[in-house]
């Protein structure tokens, strides 16, 4: 009888009882609870955190910072509610403390008191980083703490952004503020540079104003020295002329009455003494033409000078916003001008005053000079004008006194004149002098004010001026400079469909472990004809395989339409999967054709070995060197690599590769089978009195 019908016959036996049906549809069902059942467990746990109870305590008392309220306990608190990761209870410390010590909560989550405030220092002189509070118990449930580690990382760089945000903010705020001020501090030097210019204007100005007054100031002291010194010959003379006439006067008073006996004898001396007189009186009056000429016009020169200062005074120190440095030297030059104005006034007063006197004076004088010469020419005939000459000498005394005193009271005024003068000229030259001086000053003032304005245009062009959207778009990138820029090729949409590799070749291998118990890994029928040991071998393995081939379809139509379990290759996967249940049934068929009732254990002993060194969960690398060691040599390691390529996506090498290597295992295992039943074909004493029945 051929393997197949040999196959078919066993797996007819299970449909003629009730209980042979039972166990037939239990090897189906099998793999689901192992398979369907893990995977359904566990199939999203992170889509559902928010079934975890978790306490949140926000202590946080809020801060001020730059005159406004912060509150980013608050802010954090709110967000995490409406975020619903965990199922969030808002309690006390206190109560959330005894709540993870008992289990109520998973874990808690504590915003301390000084939260907001830390977060504020980070605009002051002392900055201090925040910490968030968490607390965990492991004894309640390892996965939750090592989840909740994951998620309060991403709580913590969300909060972390958010205060940089808040900082960066303010600071981009007072780039804007410090551009406004800018502006208006370069608007203001400007106003200043204009200001300064027009005061440079005024500088030059005023240089060239008193230029000019030192200019008069020096013509007038020069014309008050001449006219010092012609009044002082005047006064000499006039002295002289006086002291001639009182002596002339005394003499011929004294002497009157002696004269005439003398005068007989003295004739020449006489007229010698008359003409002196008259030349004397020539004198006099030049000198005293030479007064009245002079004095209007230093008056007139005086006046000009002071009317030129007070201009300058008026305009550069009473109608100037910033008034000038030479101004309190400028108002002594002031004075000094009015002064000696008043003294030139005076000596035209004087001289005015005296215009009628010296007119008589002068009319006295050329008397004096004509009578002079003519008793010079008359000399010798002196005896008979003796008396009529001593009136006139009398009259002539007294004239001479009076032009004396009034010559000295001019020379004396012109002497006061000519020191104001003087000083006038020395302290117009020092005020030039300062206006030169001060003309540089402004003008480097000017050239720097321009500089400064300048300057602070183009800071306030370089000092950026950030708007609401421009600060949004620097302190985002600026708060979260890098980010990661992930990229799945083949992204497996939950946490089942990443271990479906895993479970799916365990389930099937413990699908091949129950049949084997419930069918024999060798048929005894053919044991019992005498056939080949090859086709006893396919006849116990050929029954498994068609097990196998239904336990794959109900698994993977459970897994795709109840579960949701989505395949890149569905057609691959299912076919892949039937060449997996093919090579397990034939390696367990190997195990327990081989060693009997201890093959079972030998069978859960491989399957403990594989899955603890396919890496379904974890990389293999990541294993304990003995666990690495074995990897490459058992069928899971490949079957789990190739599921993973099937199911989410990828190369299709390691499916080839594991095509091959299943293929291999098949056929080795059938052989060590087939030797395997060829040594069943013996009776010994082993087999008839085992050491171990299962």
């Amino acid at each position: 009888m051929r393997s197949p019908r040999l196959a078919a016959l066993e797996l007819r036996r299970f449909g003629r009882g009730r209980l042979p049906r039972a166990a037939l549809v239990a090897l189906l069902v099998l793999p689901l609870l192992y398979g369907a059942l893990y995977l359904w467990s566990f199939w999203d746990p992170y889509g559902h955190l928010d079934r975890i109870p978790v306490a949140l305590v926000d202590e946080d008392r809020g801060a001020t910072a730059g005159g406004r309220r912060i509150t980013a306990g608050d802010d954090l608190t709110e967000e995490l509610l409406k975020s619903r990761v965990f199922d969030w209870h808002r309690v006390s410390a206190a109560e959330a403390r005894r709540g993870v010590e008992d289990g109520t909560y998973y874990l808690s989550l504590t915003v301390p008191a000084d939260f907001s405030r830390r977060i504020a220092s980070s605009a002051g002189a002392s900055p201090e980083t925040s910490a968030l509070q968490v607390r965990t118990n492991d004894a309640n449930n390892y996965i939750v703490g090592q989840i909740s580690r994951t998620v309060f990382k991403e709580v913590r760089t969300a909060a972390s952004t958010k205060a940089s945000r808040s900082f960066l903010d303010r600071i981009f705020i007072s780039f804007s503020t410090i551009h406004d001020r800018t502006v208006q501090a370069a608007k203001g030097a400007d106003r200043l540079r204009g200001g300064i210019g027009k005061a440079e204007k005024g500088s030059q100005d005023l240089a060239d104003g008193l230029t000019e007054a030192k200019k008069g100031s020096g013509k007038l002291a020069g014309g008050l020295k001449k006219l010092d010194s012609g009044s002082g010959d005047l006064a000499d003379g006039a002295r002289q002329v006086a002291d001639g006439t009182q002596t002339l006067a005394d003499t011929v008073n004294g002497t009157a009455t002696k004269v005439r006996p003398f005068l007989q004898g003295n004739e020449k001396t006489i007229g010698d003494t008359a003409r002196l007189v008259a030349d004397s009186a020539g004198v006099i009056r030049r000198n005293l033409g030479t007064l009245v000429r002079t004095a209007p016009a230093a008056a007139r020169a005086a006046h000009a000078a002071s009317d030129t200062l007070d201009e300058v005074y008026r305009a550069r120190c009473t109608q100037q916003a910033l008034p000038d440095a030479a101004c309190a030297d400028l108002k002594k030059a002031r004075q000094a001008a009015a002064d000696v104005a008043g003294i030139a006034d005076d000596l035209d007063t004087l001289v005015a005053d005296q215009n009628g006197d010296l007119k008589t004076l002068d009319k006295n004088l050329a008397t004096l000079q004509t009578q002079a010469r003519a008793l010079a020419d008359r000399a010798p005939h002196l005896t008979e004008d003796l008396d009529d000459a001593v009136k006139r000498i009398n009259k002539l005394n007294a004239g001479a006194g009076r032009v004396a005193a009034g010559a000295r009271k001019l020379h004396t005024g012109i002497g006061t004149a000519r020191t104001g003068a003087t000083g006038l000229d020395k302290g117009l030259g020092r005020l030039e002098a300062g206006a030169d001086e001060l003309h540089g000053g402004m003008y480097k003032l000017a050239d720097g004010s321009g500089r400064l304005a300048g300057g602070l245009h183009d800071g306030a062009r370089r000092v950026p001026d950030y708007g609401k959207q421009d600060r949004d778009r620097h302190t985002r990138v600026m708060a979260d400079p890098v980010q990661l820029a992930s990229r799945d090729l083949h992204d497996a949409p939950n946490y089942g469909t990443g271990f479906a590799p895993y479970f799916i070749p365990l389930s099937l291998w413990v699908g091949a472990m129950v049949a084997y118990m419930l069918i024999p890994p060798l048929n005894r029928r053919a044991l019992a004809v005498g056939a080949s040991a090859g086709r006893i071998a396919l006849a116990g393995w050929l029954p498994v395989v068609a097990v196998g081939v239904l336990q794959v379809a109900a698994l993977m139509a459970v897994l795709h339409w109840a579960i949701g379990l989505h395949m890149a290759r569905a057609a691959g996967t299912v076919g892949f999967l039937f060449l997996v249940a093919a090579c397990f049934a034939a390696v367990v068929q190997w195990l327990n054709a081989r060693f009997g009732p201890a093959g079972r254990i030998l069978v859960l002993a491989l399957l403990m070995l594989q899955l603890t060194s396919a890496g379904g969960t974890y990389p293999v690398q990541t294993s304990p060197g003995f666990f690495h060691a074995i990897h490459p040599f058992l069928p899971m390691s490949y079957v789990v690599q190739a599921l993973r390529r099937l199911i989410t996506g990828g190369g299709l090498g390691p499916v080839w590769q594991a095509c091959a290597v299943l293929a291999a295992f098949t056929a080795g295992a059938l052989v060590l089978t087939a030797l395997a039943a060829r040594r069943r074909e013996v009776w010994t004493l082993e087999r008839l009195h085992p050491e171990l029945s299962l």
